[in-house]
């Protein structure tokens, strides 16, 4: 694909500052603590990605979300789109995710969002997340126009933008 140079070389872990917490591409073998992580929280993360992505379903099952981290595996991969999972030190508990993908709708050369569990929302976790994203995808990415999903721009204002052809 031609939204990242070809000699662009995407990050394998980021720290987040103030946490014991770390961001990594996603695989499908992370499928054992990823589905209690998206169904634990699945009515708020609906809410926020259901209108764009219909995700997550009510209904997701255990092979549909191994068989979706294996999509998402295979597109990092390519450099085609970007998951990262944010996980404890020991890597047995996935907390959020952040997506960094290319853009769907005209204005941005990169389109970027994120989610923590239930649990973490409104506190430490999920402000270090906010400060670090934005920060990470300047210095570590080589977007000019990246949009922050549901921070910069609503996603009602993303839907109704025109999408690239």
């Amino acid at each position: 694909m031609t939204w990242l140079p070809d000699d662009f070389v995407h990050p394998l872990s980021t720290p987040v500052p103030g946490t014991a917490l770390h961001l990594r591409p996603i695989r499908e073998t992370d499928t054992a603590i990823d589905y209690p992580a998206v169904m634990g929280s699945r009515e708020r993360l609906w809410s926020i990605f259901g209108p764009a992505w219909s995700w997550p379903k009510e209904s997701m099952t255990y092979e549909e979300d191994r068989l979706d981290l294996l999509r998402h595996e295979k597109e990092i991969a390519a450099h085609q789109s970007f998951n990262y999972a944010l996980l404890d030190e020991e890597e047995t508990a996935i907390f959020g995710c952040v997506y960094i993908d290319p853009p769907e709708r005209t204005g941005s050369d990169g389109e970027v969002s994120w989610w923590v569990v239930d649990d973490l929302v409104g506190g430490e976790v999920e402000r270090a997340l906010d400060t670090l994203v934005p920060q990470w995808i300047a210095t570590d990415w080589p977007f000019r126009r990246p949009r922050f999903l549901g921070r910069d721009i609503t996603w009602e204002e993303w839907l109704a933008l025109p999408p690239i052809s």
